[in-house]
């Protein structure tokens, strides 16, 4: 399943502000965002996920396209915004039902419906993303703190003295 994400409706959505003003800022919101994304989705969901920001506050030298540790992000430039690439973006996918497009924004849903994609509010699927993930991390077994393997006679030894 393919992953559209709209960056700064989602940044804003889910309150990830930098302090202050200016590029500085918005860099520091945008790596945030990446790596909150990078840290929840799963290995196998990085590679079918694409985040898009407008070009306006790109950073300078930066390509159009670029990796953060396997998720693609994707800069507007050559687009008036960013809502026109995601709009290509859904045009362009060969299997649009598999594809899920994350933007309150409504032209963007209704683009995605157009598609037979679904389209689902950043909020709303920011939510469904910690609560997915907090679900699998309290479904890990629990974890053996018993040694596995014997004693070395210096490690017995330790022990023995520690008890007398």
């Amino acid at each position: 399943m393919s992953l559209i994400i709209d960056g700064y409706n989602l940044l804003n959505a889910i309150n990830i502000v930098g302090r202050g003003r200016g590029r500085g800022c918005l860099e520091r919101a945008r790596s945030a965002l990446l790596n909150m994304l990078v840290s929840t989705l799963s290995e196998d969901e990085f590679a079918t996920t694409t985040v898009v920001f407008d070009a306006k506050e790109a950073p300078p030298g930066l390509p159009d396209v670029s990796q953060h540790h396997g998720v693609t992000v994707r800069f507007a430039r050559g687009f008036d915004e960013a809502d026109d690439l995601i709009e290509q973006l859904i045009r362009a996918d060969n299997v649009p039902r598999s594809l899920t497009v994350v933007s309150s924004d409504h032209r963007i849903q209704r683009a995605a419906r157009r598609r037979r994609a679904t389209a689902i509010d950043s909020d709303r699927w920011f939510r469904q993303l910690v609560a997915h993930k907090r679900d699998h991390e309290s479904e890990s077994p629990p974890v053996d703190d018993k040694p596995d393997g014997q004693l070395s006679p210096d490690e017995v030894q330790r022990w023995l003295k520690e008890f007398e």
